[in-house]
């Protein structure tokens, strides 16, 4: 257990930093950014991840059953688009905040998802895990107001909708997000018979399940970001002197993400019966700790005034306080 509440906490510091190198890209809008990142992140990476990693790459995936991979499908394009929506939702509030909300969300969900799988635990395990997920549901409240209260200290309520809306997006996103968790649970069982049968090391199924997730989060992602490059004309602000750095920028973010997540399926896997709950629910509210600490750090809050940022400490806080209430539960 201490083994996959390490892996958690790795796959969580990794996917808090993942967005950071945004903030240093030049010359780019937010299509051209997240359009690049998200092409190397659910195509380039998985794809040498997948035949430099993988021995029998191919007949891994050959195995998995239709129905199984039509299931992961279907959640991991789902878990696409919310993923998207998370990008422009950080555009409209931040990273501490965008990452706050829409992780928040993702835990309140998508811990209870895998229980549609596996089944409901024992009557207390159940309880103490639905406990702490009321009270990270206090966090992300405390979170959303805090964000408010910032944009009127910012003197930023002329942008009508500007939080509002960021607020929304992520929310969203994060329900659409939950996908993720599903596609882990459905897929990973038989993904992992068959990575034994092809004389694969335990940690090699989460490169394959992550491998299906991400490319299938791809069939609406990339076509969307292509569409909105055309519409808008943003093609052209790839011609910038700053490409070289963007191109390393948004593969910094690509490789993180996807290392992240990789981390995370091994993490629940060590974890046991549960982990797909407990380990989701480390996995991101570390995720979210460490997006705060960023954002502060580069300034987001800086004109913030203490009301808000005691609600953003109070919102980590009880999010922190939830997931160890649900870590206590699965010790049960």
């Amino acid at each position: 257990m201490i083994t996959g509440i390490i892996w958690a906490v790795i796959a969580g510091v990794m996917l808090g930093l993942y967005a950071l190198p945004e903030k240093f890209t030049k010359d780019f809008s937010f299509e051209n950014t997240w359009g690049m990142m998200f092409f190397i992140n659910l195509i380039i990476v998985p794809l040498i991840a997948g035949f430099a990693l993988v021995k029998g790459f191919s007949g891994v995936l050959s195995a998995i059953p239709g129905d199984i991979l039509l299931k992961m499908a279907i959640a991991s394009i789902l878990w696409g688009v919310g993923v998207m929506m998370w990008g422009k939702a950080i555009n409209h509030i931040g990273l501490s905040l965008g990452f706050s909300i829409f992780i928040g969300t993702v835990i309140l969900v998508g811990s209870l998802l895998p229980f549609l799988v596996a089944g409901l635990p024992a009557s207390n395990v159940f309880i103490t895990i639905l406990v702490g997920i009321a009270i990270v549901l206090v966090g992300v409240i405390a979170n959303g107001k805090a964000g408010i209260q910032r944009q009127k200290d910012e003197g930023l309520a002329q942008q009508k909708g500007s939080m509002g809306t960021g607020i929304l997006i992520a929310v969203f996103g994060g329900l659409l997000a939950t996908g993720f968790s599903y596609a882990n649970a459905v897929g990973r069982p038989i993904i992992h018979e068959a990575c034994q049968v092809a004389g694969n090391a335990e940690w090699v199924t989460a490169v394959v399940v992550m491998f299906i997730i991400y490319v299938s989060g791809a069939i609406f992602v990339v076509p969307y970001f292509l569409v909105q490059l055309s519409s808008k004309g943003l093609w052209g602000k790839f011609n910038t002197p700053a490409l070289g750095k963007n191109v390393s920028l948004t593969s910094v973010m690509a490789i993180l993400n996807f290392t992240a997540s990789a981390a995370f399926a091994f993490a629940a896997f060590k974890l046991g019966t549960a982990g797909n709950t407990v380990g989701y629910a480390i996995f991101n509210t570390v995720c979210v700790a460490v997006a705060i600490i960023s954002g502060l750090i580069t300034k987001e809050w800086a004109n913030a005034s203490s009301k808000a940022k005691t609600a953003l400490y109070i919102g980590l806080a009880a999010m922190i306080a939830g997931v160890l209430i649900i870590a206590v539960g699965n010790s049960f």
